[in-house]
């Protein structure tokens, strides 16, 4: 029997990224920003239509090197509904989450919740754009600035979403990204951040290069967060057939949503004014029981799904923190479908007749 998961890694053509190898061979260069590092920034930037872009060797070290900036150890306004690396990465950098209660149809952090979370320790929001689904930003805009506070965006799920007409990364201080090999664009493992303020920029920069100033000056503390070369020639690889890529996984999409239009099934409502990326298809249940069952029955035809995102992060041993009834409902109930380049329309059906069985 076939099976099929929630995802499948995308692999360009074995000759085109054989084609990138070569380069690398031919420069003798593996690492430390070399030539195709710097074309996969160049590009990503016409791709994206961003101000600018430093590529990084996963998609967690971004969070990272933003709260160690910005963080200062203090609290962070953030969402138990994510994946545990946003929080991690507070708590790494010795930061406290402080969590608020997400809006239970965009599934995004709920903005008129966040102002009751503020203290005099507070210092960040760091808000996760749900599936690739915009926060509302304008309204955490307006609060961090009346509070001075900095933003950070966790828009890992966010390659080629537009809001409002311009990129997502362009909104915040800071927007990381992930390029792990189960995303839309990926670099088999890898990232990237986003930064429009040039001194705050030159900072996470060096951050992700140990702090040099060149090869024996120091411009302050750092990490090493660079992207190898391997990763920038799969990124080189990958990337012309990114309109293809989304084309096909909206084909998909429009088909779910076509063909599961049940009472006890509800699919993730998009922010008003954006242009989607088609990154996962989640749905919310009625019950828990109910998503054990659709689950099991998937699962014994081979078909795995994913409880994505479970659990709710405020219950979480490390980062415990108060009742967020929304998040924890939604956690509980939520799946997500399989979703990827090449499922075939008899797979499709077979998910949606397994489901409607159930459900029916």
């Amino acid at each position: 029997m076939n099976q099929i998961n929630v995802t499948k890694t995308f692999f360009p053509p074995l000759e085109e990224y054989q084609v990138q190898l070569e380069r690398i061979w031919a420069n003798q260069w593996l690492t430390n920003r070399g030539e195709l590092v710097l074309e996969l920034e160049d590009k990503l930037k016409e791709y994206l239509s961003v101000s600018n872009i430093v590529v990084t060797t996963n998609g967690t070290i971004p969070l990272q090197i933003a709260l160690k900036l910005l963080g200062k150890g203090g609290e962070i306004i953030t969402t138990p509904f994510s994946y545990v690396a946003t929080t991690a990465a507070i708590v790494w950098e010795n930061c406290t989450p402080i969590f608020v209660d997400i809006h239970p149809e965009y599934l995004t952090i709920d903005e008129t919740k966040i102002e009751a979370a503020i203290t005099n320790k507070t210092t960040a929001i760091l808000a996760t754009h749900v599936f690739g689904n915009p926060c509302h930003v304008e309204a955490i805009e307006a609060i961090a600035r009346k509070h001075n506070l900095k933003v950070i965006y966790d828009a890992a799920h966010c390659f080629g979403v537009q809001y409002n007409g311009k990129s997502i990364f362009e909104y915040g201080d800071v927007s990381t990204c992930s390029f792990h090999a189960t995303k839309l664009f990926h670099t088999g493992e890898g990232g990237a951040m986003f930064c429009k303020d040039l001194s705050l920029q030159h900072k996470m920069f060096y951050s992700h290069n140990f702090g040099h100033d060149g090869p024996l000056a120091f411009h302050g503390l750092g990490i090493n967060g660079k992207m190898s070369e391997l990763q920038a020639a799969m990124g080189l690889a990958v990337l012309p057939f990114m309109d293809e890529i989304i084309k096909e996984r909206k084909n998909i999409v429009d088909y779910y949503n076509a063909h599961l239009d049940f009472p006890q099934v509800k699919s993730i409502k998009i922010r008003e004014n954006t242009n989607w990326n088609y990154s996962y298809y989640p749905i919310v249940l009625e019950s828990e029981e109910q998503l054990l069952k659709v689950e099991k029955v998937l699962n014994t035809n081979q078909i795995f799904s994913r409880r994505y995102f479970y659990p709710s992060l405020n219950t979480v041993g490390f980062s415990k923190g108060n009742k967020m009834p929304i998040a924890e409902n939604i956690a509980s109930r939520v799946l997500c479908l399989p979703l990827y380049v090449r499922l075939s329309l008899i797979d499709l059906q077979n998910i949606i007749s397994l489901i409607s069985a159930e459900l029916c």
